[in-house]
């Protein structure tokens, strides 16, 4: 909207000063509406009670059952209020991310409501069943993948898949597109919900994978950039360092009421859009590869449950009896807390780990 209004002021796009904009609105959104939305949340006693399939664990988040969730309502309001005042709404890619962040913070929305519903007896503690959210996961990034492929503004670069470590592209047809768009996005999205379990873990990690996929949009979003890291040039992809600063602005305000000790957490509403719209952003630029080393600690987060969970199964068959872990408690962030690590150094640790595994997702730059 400040885009269109002063179109004249923002002549050859005004992105450096519009990216600046939009960080900091975000950020204010957030910060002004903190306070007031965690003290109606509190009012209205809208608060999950920490229950996992492990009683020492129950133990050591008990102190969090009086700390509201569905935090991440605020930080769907923000990226929200500022992407819509500072992007270029004709932008293609941009109204689409604004279509993934309204339907994935939906779906988050409904499934944090039927657990809070749990503590009344009229909802399930486990929200939504597992295969209702991937099916509409799923459904929300087909017609994404759909629309980019046939609709994208010279939609050219999503018909190639591109390699971090190789120049040429590997030629892609609909259906595979749709493919990896699908598992980019669910599987992002849901790997962040699996990370957001410790005060500031999910929100600190998404800045640093967010600072990842800000630089590749701008690059790939200028022809002569692209061309000079050897990277696939998208045109109206610089639109999307617009989304980026929205998103490490409003994650930046929300981290002041997250932090430790938290004030809020955000839930399945803010997990699922952030995971999701950062799938989406490593599409549309064509680095879902970069996207998958940038978010090691996702990736890490979201193997440790799938061993977990196959492990056990796979043992209960074999020998009728409880089955047999691989780590203390799954996701892994809660393995290293049953084992003796405070909640604060954990988190501290995942962190750094998430810096390692951004400079490491930056350094494919050199490879090509």
């Amino acid at each position: 909207m400040i885009h269109w209004l002063f179109a004249s002021y923002f002549a050859g796009g005004g992105i450096v000063l519009r990216m600046g904009l939009a960080t900091l609105l975000s950020f204010i959104v957030v910060m002004g509406l903190g306070r007031r939305f965690i003290h109606w949340l509190i009012a209205y006693k809208i608060g999950d009670i920490p229950e996992f399939d492990h009683a020492d664990l129950n133990e050591l988040t008990r102190h969090k059952s009086t700390t509201p969730t569905m935090g991440g309502a605020l930080i769907v309001l923000g990226i929200f209020v500022s992407v819509v005042l500072v992007a270029d709404l004709s932008n293609f890619y941009i109204r689409m991310g604004l279509f993934a962040l309204i339907w994935l913070g939906g779906l988050g929305a409904a499934d944090d409501w039927i657990k809070l519903r749990y503590s009344a007896g009229k909802g399930s503690r486990d929200g939504l069943r597992s295969w209702e959210k991937i099916l509409f996961q799923i459904g929300g990034a087909v017609i994404l993948a759909v629309f980019m492929w046939r609709y994208g503004q010279l939609s050219e670069p999503m018909h190639y898949f591109y390699l971090p470590i190789a120049v040429a592209p590997v030629a892609i047809g609909l259906f595979a597109h749709v493919v990896v768009t699908v598992a980019t996005m669910v599987g992002s999205s849901n790997a962040v919900n699996l990370t957001d379990g410790m005060d500031g873990l999910a929100t600190g990690c998404v800045m640093l994978v967010t600072g990842v996929l800000w630089l590749f949009s701008w690059i790939v979003g200028v022809e002569a950039w692209a061309n000079l890291f050897r990277l696939p040039p998208v045109p109206g992809a610089a639109e999307m360092t617009i989304l980026c600063a929205a998103i490490l602005g409003a994650c930046a305000g929300f981290f002041w009421f997250n932090a430790h000790p938290a004030q809020v957490f955000m839930g399945d509403t803010g997990s699922l859009p952030l995971g999701g719209v950062l799938g989406y952003i490593a599409v549309v630029t064509r680095q879902e590869l970069v996207l998958l080393i940038a978010g090691g600690v996702f990736a890490m987060e979201a193997v440790s449950v799938i061993l977990q969970v196959s492990y056990y199964k796979m043992t209960k068959r074999r020998g009728g009896l409880a089955g047999k872990r691989i780590f203390r408690c799954a996701p892994l962030h809660h393995h290293f807390h049953l084992g003796g690590w405070p909640e604060t150094k954990v988190v501290a640790r995942f962190w750094v780990m998430g810096l390692v595994f951004a400079a490491l997702a930056l350094l494919t730059l050199k490879l090509r």
